[in-house]
């Protein structure tokens, strides 16, 4: 078969424990007035703004308590506005660095936010280079850090959707291993199972090829002997490393491929209820992978088969498993990082209908390897619970 991909992976990644010292050099490179976008917790940020005042640069802190809202994206962008601020640091979490994204992005680019959304809007093109980006990650789950995408919740619309644009890579990723050591083992598990998510839809979705693959394989081997350890473990610094580096590596996989049935589901369901993206991740990754593997089986797709057998291989570290023995494997996994059942966030059965047609609209459900019905659609809510 003749090999033939167009990939894109432009952020300029600084790895390694420690790699956070050398953020106050990057943003001097970037401007002079900085905007650091954090999250609940503002500690980490008010000790780099003493160090960008050290080397000349002012800056504003602007904090998100959860994930990031359409009416923060417009508060955070006045803020830049009215400060003058030339360059953009987020540093937190996944929705922190969304949040600075989708700034950094608008600050240059005027309008109703919500024109520029996918789905809900218009998917109105950035015409304009955002400002300059600096992505600082303090989790590793979402690999927010080297993507072209910010989740964003409309409270118009009650749904999670992307500002998406091949302009929005952050300019520079600095991923430092010891920002993640202090994590709590909830957020740990959230996290991990969100970058696992991204590596195992990605691999096996309907738009794959050999680069996505080859990062996929690394990440998914990675995840499968650390996550366990980081979350009993958390000052392991091997484990957290593997898993800053494998959620890197499936942010680079999702930016050059697609996801599928798992994030479909998680956008609605994020935005009807106040769940954790990462917990609504875990519960819908068994089910997702369990019916997949059925239909692919009831239509003879050996090829993708033939993938999510080699998925419970890397998962389980037996070379004799079979696809069914991965399910196995992710049910044990979330029972032992103690992710509770959608039911648990309030979801219930009499809302199915409506979250399943907000599901087969959203952009992730085009990369399933297989084209799930309704029934099979329930069937993985109903599985969730």
């Amino acid at each position: 078969m003749a090999i033939a991909f167009e990939s894109a992976v432009p952020t300029r990644i600084i790895f390694g424990c420690g790699s956070l010292g050398k953020v106050p050099e990057l943003v001097a490179k970037s401007g002079k007035r900085a905007l650091i976008v954090t999250g609940a917790s503002r500690r980490n940020a008010v000790e780099l703004a003493e160090k960008l005042t050290q080397t000349g640069i002012s800056s504003q802190i602007f904090s998100v308590s959860g994930e990031p809202t359409t009416t923060d994206i417009k508060s955070a962008v006045s803020l830049v506005l009215q400060n003058n601020c030339d360059v953009i640091v987020g540093l937190g979490g996944g929705s922190a660095i969304d949040a600075a994204k989708a700034t950094a992005a608008l600050a240059t680019n005027p309008g109703d936010i919500t024109d520029y959304l996918e789905v809900i809007g218009k998917g109105k093109a950035l015409l304009a280079e955002p400002l300059p980006f600096i992505a600082v990650p303090t989790t590793a789950g979402t690999g927010t850090e080297v993507t072209k995408n910010a989740v964003i919740k409309s409270e118009k619309f009650n749904v999670k959707v992307s500002l998406r644009s091949d302009r929005m890579y952050p300019q520079y990723a600095v991923i430092d291993p010891l920002l993640t050591i202090g994590l709590p083992p909830e957020i740990t598990a959230y996290t991990g199972i969100d970058a696992l998510t991204h590596l195992l839809e990605v691999y096996v979705s309907a738009k794959s090829n050999p680069f996505i693959d080859m990062i996929c394989r690394d990440g998914l081997q990675r995840i499968a002997v650390s996550l366990e350890t980081a979350f009993t473990n958390g000052s392991n610094i091997e484990a957290r490393e593997n898993m800053a580096f494998a959620a890197m590596l499936g942010g680079i996989a999702l930016a050059n491929g697609k996801l599928g049935a798992v994030h479909g589901f998680a956008g609605p369901l994020g935005g009807m209820y106040p769940a954790p993206h990462g917990a609504v991740c875990a519960c819908l990754l068994p089910a997702v992978m369990e019916i997949n593997i059925a239909a692919l089986r009831r239509t003879n797709q050996s090829e993708v088969l033939t993938k999510y057998n080699q998925v419970a291989k890397w998962l389980t570290g037996n070379t004799n498993a079979c696809a069914e023995d991965g399910v196995v494997w992710l049910h044990d996994l979330v029972k032992k990082l103690k992710v509770p059942a959608l039911s648990s966030f309030g979801v219930q059965s009499a809302n199915f209908p409506g979250l399943v047609e907000k599901a087969k609209n959203a952009s992730s459900m085009k990369g399933n390897p297989v084209i799930l019905t309704d029934e099979q659609l329930f069937q993985v809510l109903e599985k969730s619970m």
